[in-house]
């Protein structure tokens, strides 16, 4: 079957953290903070996905039309996001990401609504371009689509990585990716050939537990794989929300504590969260964590130790 009509494309990963650098190989662009997302269009639709493959346009209707941005039938990769004060806000994309009500999801994108930034082109009218290097699909990108108020095509420079990021980190954005200008896109894979530098540090963990507190205070317990086995993270207390508990304390509980802590309400390992970071001590645990909020488009299995 043609890749179009599959519709089951996964976003080619960005690998681990490094520091910035600065080499004529690469081109450099911002990261945004908001939610990987493959945008399949043609002259009649616009099908959206996240790295599950879950169909987002229920979630995002003022997205449904970015297929009339598109000159010819094309697959992009990119970045779904909500902008508030001009920057890109997690916390509204995930806050959205959890809405099923129409009601709901109407007045959230009147007075939030989202944006698609393409950084990468799949395929182009009737073919796969993911074999041609990077340099090339972005030209391809160019004539693909026409930029408009929910679409845009990602900018990006040449040879001065540090200089960006420095300027990502002044503005308080989440950091830069670098790409290396002869990468072929690999779906699913994690190559050296995509680098990030982040500014603002989070992660990815599995909801493990809740421990209730004096005055209605609630810490999240947070855990994470290593080597199939769950381990312990740590906690989170701050930035956690009505709803987002709501969706936790839902979950089935479990009568095998995973770690040794008392008075936990331990549940199912199905849920994940991202919660962002001052940094991590020696034991691998968080300082200043702040919880960011759930996320769907993320296995727990996927949740991995970076100790």
């Amino acid at each position: 079957m043609d890749l179009f009509e599959q519709k089951g494309i996964h976003p080619m990963l960005i690998s681990e953290m490094q520091e910035p650098f600065d080499d004529p190989e690469f081109i450099y662009e911002l990261k945004l903070d908001g939610e990987r997302c493959i945008a399949y269009l043609d002259g009649r639709d616009t099908v959206l996905q996240n790295k599950r493959a879950l169909i987002l346009n229920t979630r995002y209707p003022e997205l449904n039309r970015l297929h009339e941005a598109a000159r010819e039938k094309c697959i992009l990769d990119g970045e779904l996001a909500i902008l508030l004060n001009g920057k890109p806000d997690f916390s509204q994309v995930q806050r959205r990401s959890l809405m099923t009500s129409k009601f709901k999801i109407e007045i959230a994108l009147q007075k939030y609504p989202a944006c698609f930034t393409a950084f990468d082109i799949l395929y182009f009218r009737d073919h796969s371009v993911m074999d041609l290097p990077l340099q090339e699909r972005k030209e391809l990108l160019e004539q693909a689509v026409l930029e408009n108020g929910t679409l845009a095509v990602s900018r990006y420079i040449d040879k001065t990585g540090i200089a960006l990021y420095e300027l990502a980190a002044q503005q308080e954005l989440e950091g830069v990716v670098a790409k290396r200008k002869k990468s072929y896109y690999f779906p699913g894979k994690r190559t050296k050939d995509w680098v990030k530098f982040k500014n603002l540090q989070d992660d990815d963990f599995v909801v493990c537990g809740y421990i209730k507190k004096d005055g209605g205070i609630v810490s999240i317990v947070l855990g994470q794989y290593d080597h199939g086995e769950l381990i312990e993270k740590g906690h989170v207390t701050l930035g956690i929300s009505r709803d987002d508990f709501q969706i936790i304390s839902s979950v089935p509980r479990t009568s095998a504590p995973f770690f040794d802590h008392e008075d936990t309400v331990w549940i199912k390992p199905v849920l994940v969260c991202t919660v962002k970071f001052m940094e991590r001590t020696a034991s691998g645990k968080l300082r200043q964590p702040v919880f960011k909020g759930l996320r769907e488009d993320k296995e727990p299995k996927d949740c991995v130790s970076r100790d």
